[in-house]
């Protein structure tokens, strides 16, 4: 693994697992699905808890994550599920993200993610604590993903000028249709790959892929990137959806 990675990762764990009672601490995501970039992608983790977080507990996870201040440590973010909801899809956990700590639900997708690929960094792993996800369960989040979420922000415009919103939009489509199609998840670098069998603008893809992997220069502005992003997302996931 990269060097300052497996730093951030041993001094997170060192801070967390004496402020919380921490069962076990499991990487999903890039990091686990071997197609990390260091800086580039996020670091996704989820620790289980022997009992429902309380008050301290929320007071004491803050403090760990504003006391990391290594490289990349902005990019860590971790779910925090008590035991006792692990069998919840509908549960929502402790999160910390982007620098705040707010309370989400730990998906379907990164539940089988873990299943299939998990990073144990401690305690047992997934398959000994967390209940599976069904591929109907599966299915079902994703329709309700794209349709509700996906969907709906692709009407708007001003997001799709950030290049976060068009990157993982694009790849959020490419992973979902091939889930949907034959239950396997696939990583961000299979995804583009994809997109061109699900006929994106080839330009846009090159343009993803710079960004991601720095194999070239960006060569889209940001109002066309977000233009044909846009445009692509709404009209695959209305195929999909049908």
């Amino acid at each position: 693994m990269h060097a300052a990675t497996e730093r951030l990762l041993e001094v997170f764990l060192e801070g967390v697992e004496p402020a919380v009672p921490l069962v076990a601490l499991w990487a999903h995501g890039s990091l686990a699905a071997g197609d990390y970039q260091p800086g580039r992608s996020d670091l996704d983790l989820v620790a289980v808890l022997d009992t429902t977080p309380t008050m301290d507990h929320w007071r004491r996870i803050k403090a760990v994550h504003r006391r990391l201040r290594l490289p990349l440590a902005e990019r860590l973010h971790c779910s925090y599920m008590a035991r006792q909801e692990l069998d919840d899809l509908g549960a929502e956990h402790i999160t910390w993200a982007h620098e705040h700590i707010f309370r989400r639900p730990v998906t379907a997708v990164t539940r089988r993610e873990l299943h299939e690929g998990a990073r144990v960094l401690y305690g047992p792993p997934p398959a000994e604590l967390l209940p599976p996800v069904s591929d109907e369960e599966l299915a079902r989040f994703i329709r309700a993903d794209l349709r509700d979420f996906w969907l709906v922000r692709a009407q708007g415009r001003r997001r799709w000028l950030q290049d976060v919103w068009v990157d993982l939009g694009m790849v959020t489509v490419a992973r979902a249709t091939v889930t949907l199609q034959d239950g396997r998840l696939i990583s961000k670098r299979e995804a583009l790959e994809v997109l061109h069998e699900l006929g994106a603008p080839a330009v846009l893809i090159a343009d993803i892929r710079a960004r991601r992997y720095g194999t070239e220069q960006p060569v889209l502005s940001r109002y066309r990137r977000g233009r044909l992003a846009r445009a692509f997302v709404r009209s695959a996931i209305g195929r999909v959806l049908a």
